[in-house]
């Protein structure tokens, strides 16, 4: 998962760092992730992993850095699993 989420910061996210070199946890926000671009990933995710983020994770720490999406989007498909 963690390089479908590489393959969207680097078409979505404008970042001004290579992408492939961040660790799991930097922070996105900090390697140049604007809340618009954010807003482009995470429909691009949506799209992508057939998901729908709800309210409650429509924050800034679900896309502060690679791993974080990852456990997000993972909890949004665990829920959908249960449900």
């Amino acid at each position: 998962m963690n390089e479908t989420i590489r393959e969207l910061l680097k078409k979505h996210a404008g970042l001004q760092v290579d992408v492939d070199a961040l660790d799991g946890g930097a922070d996105l926000y900090a390697a140049g992730l604007s809340s618009f671009a954010s807003v482009q990933l995470m429909l691009a995710i949506e799209e992508r992993f057939d998901i729908e983020f709800p309210d409650s994770l429509l924050n800034r720490k679900s896309f502060q850095s690679v791993d974080a999406i990852a456990r997000t989007v993972s909890s949004i498909t665990d829920d959908r699993k249960v449900a």
